[in-house]
């Protein structure tokens, strides 16, 4: 029985909201900060800070400090031990592990109730109903099963009184039994922390399933097709689930992968949904099929705000709120969320494309770019980079990281790029010119550091061997799950693990 049309009309009421934000975004963000202030006026954090007394923005833009985990883990610590109404009210019994810190392996980030409910969810149900109206009208989704592949959890070390592990495994333990009903694999097999083994379970659970779309992170997506098309002997995931059409994803740049689903899903039919689902918080989805930028979603209980790149690290930094973003500016995000997370800096960088609505792509990490030289690489400056060497080599990415070289027995300066290629080009050397060439149109920094080899020289390419990112993430127990490989470093510490490893 097809449900598609019955959910598409219960959820039109949902996109006519989403269509104020191109003329409300202001009064829509300004709602939402009230709504959080209010909540967490009695809280340890709301007391300590005098959130009674915050009316507008500039108030609490005042009185509330910019925060990064360290400044707020003694807040969380307290949380993790069971103490009620602390960062949030209430008790908060979830936490999602992400990388860690300076000072710790992990960061856990509360995720409460109210969180789980109006951000992760909600972007959930949002995705849906954006797919439904605007990417495929004609979507039979509910006729079969979503594969939502999701990593793990377990008791939070010695405490009792909480939970940790991925996002998505806390995502799948509370979902409703509605979406339950649509989706596979079981719980047991979606929730097991060994992903080779879970792989495997996956691929025997649905491989006679009726899936229709696929939800989760591209690259370990990419692993559980491969088994399924193992274990069938099929050469294309068509033959496997004829009425596969979309696949939701996140968590990594979709550039390095785009071709290699194309390749193995050539049905015309199918549809790929970005979104942006981080371990703080749901805040965009690819809205528009023929547009890859993400709309912000602005009534979720997620308050933004931003920091010019210029000003990240400073000691007082330029912070502002949405409705002065201007496009085409590279911004680092500050969240403030029904979670607890208080003028939070979650890392990542942005840039819109528009403000009316605000459509944006994620540029980078703030820890994760190379300006060795003054050439601010970014991310996506390196995917696009990589995307237009594949194109005019044959080649096909499945993993890198990249690091800058200070200073050789030359004197030559350099950026070293590790590539392992799902399909090697002919020539390694051709790939690193096109890389190069590529860069240079894209980053005015990189073009003008480059100029006649003097300042940095042309990229280095080290091939590297099948499997070797796997074991790297293997080795430091991060196999599967949300896990991705850092893109760019502007230290060598990542950079040369992975060579260690690439015998």
């Amino acid at each position: 029985m097809n449900i598609t049309p019955v959910v598409r009309k219960f959820l039109t009421h949902r996109m006519r909201s989403i269509e104020r934000y191109t003329d409300h975004a202001e009064d829509i963000q300004r709602g939402v900060l009230r709504r959080l202030v209010n909540a967490a006026e009695h809280t340890a954090y709301g007391k300590a800070f005098q959130f009674d007394k915050i009316r507008l923005y500039e108030n609490f833009a005042q009185r509330v400090p910019l925060n990064d985990y360290d400044s707020l883990k003694p807040y969380i610590e307290r949380m993790r031990h069971g103490e009620p109404d602390v960062l949030w009210k209430g008790h908060v019994h979830w936490f999602a592990k992400s990388s860690g810190t300076t000072h710790d392996k992990s960061k856990f980030i509360p995720v409460s109730p109210r969180g789980l409910k109006h951000i992760h969810y909600k972007g959930g149900t949002d995705s849906v109903a954006i797919y439904l109206h605007r990417h495929n009208p004609e979507s039979r989704l509910f006729e079969g099963k979503a594969l939502i592949l999701g990593g793990s959890h377990q008791p939070d070390a010695n405490l009792p009184q909480s939970l940790a592990g991925d996002l998505s495994a806390i995502l799948l333990e509370n979902t409703s039994s509605f979406v339950n009903h649509f989706r596979v694999p079981s719980k047991p097999t979606a929730l097991l922390s060994d992903f080779e083994q879970k792989r495997l379970k996956i691929a025997e659970e649905t491989v006679g399933q009726n899936v229709t779309n696929l939800s989760g992170v591209p690259s370990w997506m990419m692993g559980v097709i491969r088994t399924v098309l193992e274990k069938t002997g099929a050469s294309t995931l068509d033959e496997v689930w004829p009425n596969l059409e979309v696949f939701f994803h996140g968590g990594v740049a979709f550039t390095p992968y785009r071709e290699q689903y194309r390749r193995i899903i050539p049905s015309e039919r199918m549809h790929y949904v970005e979104t942006y689902n981080a371990s703080e918080g749901f805040f965009g989805i690819q809205d528009l099929p023929d547009n890859p930028g993400l709309l912000l979603m602005l009534d979720y209980d997620v308050f933004y705000e931003f920091i010019p790149v210029e000003e990240v690290g400073k000691a007082q930094p330029r912070i502002i709120p949405l409705w002065e973003v201007e496009p085409h500016r590279n911004y680092a995000m500050v969240i403030t969320t029904s979670c607890g997370l208080w003028r939070y800096q979650i890392g990542d960088t942005v840039r819109f494309d528009s403000v009316r609505p605000y459509r944006f792509r994620i540029s980078g990490r703030t820890k994760c770019f190379i300006n060795a030289f003054g050439e601010e690489l970014m991310v996506d400056n390196a995917e696009q980079g990589l995307d237009r060497a594949c194109r005019l080599t044959g080649a096909e990415v499945e993993e890198y990281t990249a690091a800058p070289v200070f200073m050789d027995s030359e004197g030559h300066c350099r950026h070293q790029w590790v590539v392992e290629f799902r399909k090697q080009p002919a020539s390694v050397e051709a790939f690193a010119d096109a890389l190069d060439a590529a860069l240079k149109e894209l980053n005015s920094d990189y073009e003008a550091k480059r100029y006649k080899d003097l300042t940095l020289q042309r990229p280095e390419i080290v091939v590297a061997r099948q499997g070797l990112f796997n074991d790297w993430l293997k080795s430091r127990g991060k196999l599967g799950g949300q896990h991705k490989v850092p893109r760019l470093a502007n230290d060598r510490n990542i950079i040369e693990q992975v060579l260690l490893l690439n015998k």
